[in-house]
């Protein structure tokens, strides 16, 4: 199986968040047959961590997620580019990076090792999950994978993930003025939100807010007695003083509900690579276990999540390439002070 056949391969085995179980399977059958040792680590019934390695001293991990947003997307191709539902985030890196291994298997370099995650693409409870285990103590770097256009990414925003609720009080809507509506109340909230100035940050950049979800109501003829909207806010800066702006705004008119945390991340910066400050969220935060971290992979944030995400065939074979190098130069030299 070729670079771009195991791309498709992966692609095709559907992974949507909490259903990861058959594409972390396939993986570690793939793997053993390589000759690879590979655990599955329980996160949840049906999702399992994959992690691999060849000797029992793994220094540097290669890491990405096997999970995906919705909905499945079969694999398709032309001459260029890889599509589907994880081309790009992250199957096609997951591809690239075991090829990057396998070559650095032949020519002789065996401590190394990959983690894969479950649940990345909702609150990374494979990648707590795996900061648990033992190989983490033995790992010195982890390049973890995401789409940033094969560059060097050397800091990634943090996110904050959170629902703001109202409650009202049930009427008929004829008699508006006998309830009090949730979602007017709500609406009120989110335009005075929306004006907030949240702190920023020289290195990260700006603090930006999107509001995602919105939900409430009953039917159109009650005044709706409950309301609620979900923000998700990519951080440059601790949560706290972002937390004490929304409360200021809400000013008791609703409450907050924090789902998840995951701080803005600095990361090795290593010479010969290009590289930027990438706008997301990686696992990285909750892997703080596993040594210096790093993020580097093939195809383009501004695809994934998309009905027409995709990867160039080009960037991945690129990536084997980069993913081959960063881990030699890791191993030659301690780079991490």
């Amino acid at each position: 199986m070729n670079l771009f056949e195991l791309t498709k391969t992966l692609i095709d085995i559907p992974s949507i968040s909490d259903d990861e179980q058959a594409v972390g399977f396939y993986l570690r059958d793939y793997l053993e047959s390589l000759g690879w040792t590979v655990e599955l680590q329980p996160v949840s019934s049906n999702q399992n961590n994959v992690i691999a390695y060849l000797n029992e001293k793994p220094r540097v991990f290669l890491s990405t997620h096997m999970d995906t947003v919705p909905p499945f997307i079969e694999a398709s191709e032309d001459a260029e580019k890889i599509y589907g539902r994880g081309a790009c985030d992250a199957k096609g890196i997951i591809a690239s990076q075991i090829f990057a291994a396998e070559e650095l298997r032949k020519q002789g370099v065996e401590d190394i090792g990959l983690l894969y995650t479950v649940d990345e693409e909702q609150g990374s409870s494979g990648a707590k999950a795996a900061n648990l285990h033992p190989l983490a103590a033995k790992c010195e770097y982890m390049i973890n994978g995401e789409p940033t256009d094969n560059d060097l990414a050397i800091g990634s925003k943090g996110s904050l993930r959170l629902f703001v609720k109202t409650k009202g009080v049930a009427a008929h809507s004829a008699y508006p003025e006998m309830g009090e509506s949730a979602i007017e109340k709500l609406l009120d909230i989110l335009t005075d939100v929306r004006r907030i100035a949240f702190p920023g940050d020289e290195f990260f950049g700006e603090t930006t807010c999107n509001i995602g979800l919105l939900g409430g109501g009953l039917k159109t003829n009650i005044v709706p007695p409950s309301a609620e909207a979900g923000l998700h806010i990519r951080l440059t800066t601790g949560e706290k003083p972002v937390l004490e702006a929304l409360e200021k705004a809400i000013d008791g008119r609703g409450e907050i509900e924090v789902s998840s945390v995951a701080l803005p991340v600095k990361m090795l910066e290593v010479e010969g690579f290009n590289q930027k400050v990438v706008r997301f969220t990686t696992d990285i935060p909750h892997l703080s276990n596993w040594g210096t971290p790093l993020l580097l992979g093939a195809g383009s944030i501004l695809v994934a999540h998309t009905k027409d995400e995709f990867v160039l065939k080009k960037d991945l074979e690129e990536a084997v390439g980069l993913y081959v190098n960063l881990v030699k130069k890791l191993l030659a030299a301690d780079l991490r002070g």
